[in-house]
């Protein structure tokens, strides 16, 4: 299933659910550690994957002897899903320099969460600080800790925030409060609470019993997670053309935004919807090698095996007025601002260099830095820019927690199907006018489906092919062009628009 995220019309986020992906962040396994090594300082984990997973020292959590503890317990049945962490004895936590060799050791279990998707040759990578999204709130194990996003600007607003959840948050869990909770009232974040305390409860039930390895938790679906961390008053309508997947989020939404509800829209139309709605035409100019600016500007993509490297140039861009300096300005902003598109719709991580048309004034060098970090600040992945260097190259560092999306923009010619041949083209109408002839016997309407060239030169002059053709048979044809068709392909559909396939 792919999901498309627009903003004013513009592709912004493509998303590319895989049903068969077993290993999604927030992901929670019962594992077992395969080896320790302490030259790395970290142990690799069998979860299942063809790769063992990576669990690095400082992703051990603190209280990690806290949850090895939980686990032991819920394991043997010791403890019970509703006692959740009351009067649960919690154990010293580990220092931040330590080695891994103090804490794990190999064939033992350990409950870890999905740091990152598996990425080309590498396993998933884990950590062991379980925490539990909801829509408002995140719900941490074994600390009393309550932390109010950084983002919400009033601090009279994080004070009330913190003082509610502490009153509600139970016994030896933290929670951290989401961005998206400013202004909501107690009603609304105790329900979020209580969600979060239900999944610890099935968190619980799963582990009973259970032995490596096994997947104690599974993160919702593409689809919801994207509402739960993106959905905004401003998010008008979610149009999709299953059925399922609509009723799905009518449910979702009526949990976590009884007001938006009614925004979830089933798409009937007879063209696909992302060609619908112009998504399937953006994809194909935004994947490819080489990205067009609206001014004339373009930007190359390189990848290498340590970094991703973006070319700016000015093309055939020529303004006569304004010295070189000042277009070379206005060219940077234009493409920063759509570098900060690209790297969200292709979710690049890792290093990510940038090399901008020189300029020599260090005012503009700011301007353009300062674009970048406003144009990055809508971006969910943890991100670092760093401003021009003396050779106008710009530095940015982005998080990576799955594969990034990869779409091959070329296709295989429709007629030939890569061959470099096709039947010969003089001999198509005859084709065609022969299948008609043979299925106007059962049919009294047709309708011809086929490529712009050709219903063109099946529709001109007068009297045109298609009217002769009306006239010969009797029988009501009409001819309707595909761009999708190749030169020689075509295609007969009857008066219910059902495909007439022949043999």
């Amino acid at each position: 299933m792919d999901i498309a995220l627009l903003e004013d019309r513009q592709l912004v986020e493509l998303h590319q659910e895989r049903f068969n992906n077993q290993f999604n962040v927030g992901d929670i396994f019962l594992g077992r550690i395969r080896k320790v090594m302490p030259g790395l300082n970290a142990a690799f984990v069998d979860v299942g994957h063809e790769k063992d997973a990576f669990l690095h020292y400082t992703d051990l959590s603190p209280d990690i002897r806290s949850l090895q503890k939980y686990t032991a317990q819920a394991i043997a049945g010791s403890i019970t899903p509703e006692q959740m962490l009351i009067g649960f004895e919690l154990q010293p936590q580990i220092v931040k320099t330590g080695n891994v060799r103090e804490v794990l050791q190999a064939r033992q279990n350990i409950l870890v969460q999905v740091l990152k998707e598996p990425i080309s040759t590498k396993g998933p990578r884990l950590t062991c600080e379980i925490s539990l999204a909801g829509r408002y709130l995140v719900l941490t194990p074994f600390n009393n800790i309550v932390g109010v996003s950084k983002k919400i600007d009033s601090a009279e607003e994080r004070k009330r925030l913190k003082s509610l959840i502490e009153n509600l948050k139970p016994q030896n869990f933290g929670v951290i409060v989401r961005t998206v909770a400013a202004g909501k009232g107690t009603a609304e974040l105790h329900e979020d609470l209580r969600m979060l305390q239900e999944k610890w409860k099935q968190l619980t039930r799963n582990l009973r019993n259970a032995t490596p390895v096994l997947k104690v938790l599974s993160e919702i679906d593409k689809t919801q997670s994207i509402l739960r961390d993106l959905l905004t008053p401003d998010f008008s309508k979610i149009v999709t053309d299953d059925v399922t997947v609509a009723q799905d989020l009518e449910q979702y939404l009526a949990r976590i935004a009884p007001d938006k509800k009614n925004i979830v829209q089933i798409y009937k139309g007879r063209n696909p919807l992302f060609d619908q709605y112009g998504i399937t035409r953006q994809i194909k100019a935004l994947f490819g090698k080489t990205v067009n600016l609206e001014s004339g500007s373009y930007l190359i993509f390189e990848k290498t095996e340590a970094l991703h490297v973006i070319d700016v140039n000015s093309g055939h861009r020529i303004s006569s007025d304004g010295t070189q300096e000042e277009n070379a300005l206005k060219v940077n902003l234009e493409a920063a601002q759509e570098i900060a598109r690209q790297l969200r719709l292709r979710d690049l991580g890792g290093i990510i260099v940038v090399d901008f048309i020189d300029m020599k004034n260090p005012q503009h060098k700011a301007m353009v830095y300062q674009k970048m970090k406003e144009a990055m600040a809508n971006d969910r992945a943890t991100h670092t820019i760093l401003p021009l260097s003396k050779f106008n190259l710009m530095q940015i560092t982005r998080e990576r927690v799955r594969p990034e999306v990869n779409i091959s923009t070329t296709e295989s010619c429709p007629s030939c199907g890569g061959t470099g041949q096709i039947s010969a083209s003089i001999l198509l109408i005859e084709e065609i006018e022969e299948e008609l002839k043979h299925l106007l016997h059962t049919h009294s309407r047709l309708k011809l489906y086929c490529h712009p060239i050709v219903a063109a030169y099946l529709k001109k002059g007068f009297p045109s092919l298609r009217t002769r053709w009306i006239f010969r048979y009797k029988k009501w044809i009409s001819i309707h062009p595909n761009e999708d068709f190749g030169i020689t392909d075509y295609k007969f559909f009857d008066d219910q628009d059902e495909e007439i396939v022949t043999a």
